[in-house]
Parts: structure tokens; sequence; C-alpha cells
């Protein structure tokens, strides 16, 4: 499972819908591109969910982390965003639209 970076590609399920990156910490990084932490994925933008209409809400901002959080890896107390990051997003039906990772902005760090 490969680290996310500021690069990372997170979307919503309709793959449209873009997830905004803030980093949490600017300690550790891969090739000069921080490393997302613990909580860095939670409470973010989404822009461009192709999902609107008569009582459809796209999806606008995603949820806590569901799972993706590394179980050994941690920077400053807080774990590390893997590849496998996933939750739900704020779009309808609601509780059923997940965010996932399309890229982790790198491919050369990789917790085994």
């Amino acid at each position: 499972m490969k680290l996310l970076t500021v690069d990372a590609l997170i979307v919503c399920k309709h793959r449209l819908g873009k997830v905004s990156i803030d980093p949490g910490q600017d300690w550790v990084t891969i090739d000069e591109r921080r490393v997302l932490v613990e909580k860095d994925p939670e409470g973010r933008s989404i822009d461009g969910c192709p999902m609107y209409g008569a009582g459809i809400r796209p999806c606008k901002t995603t949820l806590v982390v569901r799972a993706g959080y590394s179980g050994w890896m941690r920077i400053g107390e807080r774990r590390v965003c893997l590849d496998t990051v996933t939750g739900l997003t704020d779009g309808t039906p609601p509780g059923t639209v997940d965010y996932l990772v399309a890229d982790p902005g790198q491919q050369w760090v990789a917790e085994r």
C-alpha cells in the first residue's frame, strides 16, 4: 500500500468529483511533496461531482475515513494515509456514496 502525498487524487465514487487536499504536517516528504496524515482527507470539499438534479445532492464534502490509515506508521502521533483510504461523502442517497484514492501521488514509498 502506497503512502499518499499532497499530489494524491482522491475522488468521489462518481469519479469526476475531486477532493481538495490540505496536508496537516510538513515534517515528512516524498520527493519534496508532503505526506498526508490522519484527518487530512476528512471534511474536505469535493468539486466536480456530476450527480445533481431534483432530489439529488452531489458530493460536496468528505466525511470520516472508514479505512486506510496505517496501523504501523505515524508522523507526530497521526497515522499516515495509505492508498486504501475510503469513507463516505455527503452525496445522496445518504450513507451510500464513497470517496476513494484514484492515484496516491507517488509511486516509490509503500507500507508492507
